[in-house]
């Protein structure tokens, strides 16, 4: 069995583009990054993923994060705050794969149409992971295909992809096509993406897997630290 979870932490420059209000419980953003990094260290999963994940909070989960392997992909694009200047001394923007145990990295790109959203892939346990971020327009059925081809090349016969898929599960199944599962989650259970409009999805980070099964997944409150969820659940590998 492989734990598993994901999280959107955020870009402090995309939430204050966009005017994300959630962050306005947390002004600094050093502080911020200290209590993200200081509840992923608590995480006991064999691998968690994060999306949006600035180069500062990078720098901080290297520190914090001695006893595990801190995989990471560099997105092409780098945000830009639309005014002003940003908090962050690293803006550049990541996809990262915390793992507990060996871990090797496979490959990593940006998606062909997009320099701000991609796939970073590590093997461990036996199984190839796959850490992403979807685009939320027309771009995004070219990507989820660009994912099932990478996760159905994996040797070892089985995937896990963890990561916002700015949809919802109907949606990521399909894109995906046949021989994938994606999680399920508790009907009564907490939104992946709490506070968007009713016409939007709420439930738009999922754990896939293809070769093997999935359960227990369950979605966990930040506290506000972002305007994503945590989303957990247990593989069998």
């Amino acid at each position: 069995m492989i734990t598993v979870a994901t999280w959107n932490v955020l870009h402090r420059i995309h939430a204050e583009n966009w005017g994300d209000g959630e962050l306005g419980r947390w002004p600094d953003e050093s502080a911020r990054i200290a209590a993200i990094t200081a509840r992923l260290v608590k995480r006991t999963e064999h691998v968690v993923a994060l999306q949006e994940v600035s180069g500062d909070l990078v720098a901080s989960l290297r520190d914090a994060m001695p006893d595990r392997t801190v995989h990471t992909f560099r997105y092409p694009r780098v945000p830009r705050p639309r005014s002003g200047t940003s908090p962050l001394r690293d803006p550049s923007e990541h996809l990262v794969l915390l793992v507990d145990g060996p871990s090797e990295e496979v490959a990593a790109e940006s998606f062909e149409d997009d320099p701000g959203k991609g796939a970073l892939m590590v093997r461990t346990a036996g199984t190839l992971v796959i850490a992403t971020h979807v685009r939320a327009d027309e771009r995004r059925t070219r990507q989820l295909a660009r994912l099932a081809e990478l996760a159905t090349k994996s040797p070892e016969g089985t995937s896990i992809l963890l990561g916002d898929f700015n949809t919802e599960r109907a949606a990521v199944a399909s894109g995906l096509g046949s021989g994938f599962t994606v999680a399920d989650l508790p009907v009564d259970g907490l939104p992946t993406r709490p506070g968007t409009s009713s016409s939007k999805s709420q439930r738009i980070d999922h754990v896939v897997v293809w070769g093997t099964g999935v359960d227990g997944a369950a979605v966990e409150d930040v506290d506000g630290l972002s305007d994503h969820n945590i989303v957990r659940a247990t593989v069998a590998a």
